[in-house]
């Protein structure tokens, strides 16, 4: 997997950064939601081709990117307004779902990545911590993930839009999510060998 993507690689989409014989971007969303998305998100992943938050701003109008880099004191500054947020991350003590949230902040990178990101970040600190549940079903993704609760960025933030806003904004980011997965990997020539390992290994029987 490259660690490094340039956007302007020839034969890529500059926009979506897949092979322009699979550009997602004709089939891309427009997700109009009431909360707002504050994606703070590790500079690393604004590198990866294979980043889902990324194609998250390419379908959510109402999301802003803050990325984390080697100054968290002038990271921490550039954070908009907070007063109402609430931010998408683990919690032994999980505050409940509202019914409405003016701004959802989710935290972009790898789980060590993401803990010293929120640690660094003090207007982060006391904010309300959102928490979901078990994923019902293992899906395909690009990356692996070690623990039942894993999941992309743009499988999380569908999941948490769904919960404040209803299906109606979590499904196309569920179907995105899915296209995006299938074209990087066609694209890379591995689709079906993806899929069938996936199903070999996450197929049970009925009951």
């Amino acid at each position: 997997m490259r660690s490094r993507t340039s956007s302007d690689l020839p034969g890529r989409c500059q926009r979506c950064w897949i092979r322009t014989e699979f550009c997602i971007c004709p089939h891309l969303p427009t997700v109009s939601t009431r909360t707002k998305v504050l994606m703070v998100r590790h500079e690393r992943e604004s590198w990866k081709s294979t980043g889902t938050a990324r194609v998250a701003g390419l379908a959510l109008p109402n999301l802003e990117f803050v990325d984390f880099d080697d100054d968290p004191a002038g990271v921490n500054a550039r954070l908009p307004d907070l007063e109402g947020a609430a931010m998408l991350f683990p919690s032994e003590a999980p505050a409940p779902w509202p019914g409405q949230l003016s701004t959802l902040v989710v935290i972009d990178g790898t789980w060590r990545q993401t803990r010293r990101m929120v640690t660094k970040l003090p207007r982060l600190h006391g904010l309300p911590r959102l928490q979901l549940d078990t994923p019902p079903a293992r899906v395909l993704r690009l990356r692996d993930t070690t623990f039942d609760e894993g999941r992309s960025t743009l499988e999380a933030l569908a999941e948490a839009l769904g919960r404040l806003e209803g299906p109606q904004v979590a499904e196309p980011l569920l179907r995105l999510h899915a296209d995006f997965v299938e074209r990087v990997l066609k694209a890379r020539g591995v689709y079906e060998q993806k899929r069938e390992a996936f199903e070999r290994t996450f197929w049970r029987p009925l009951s």
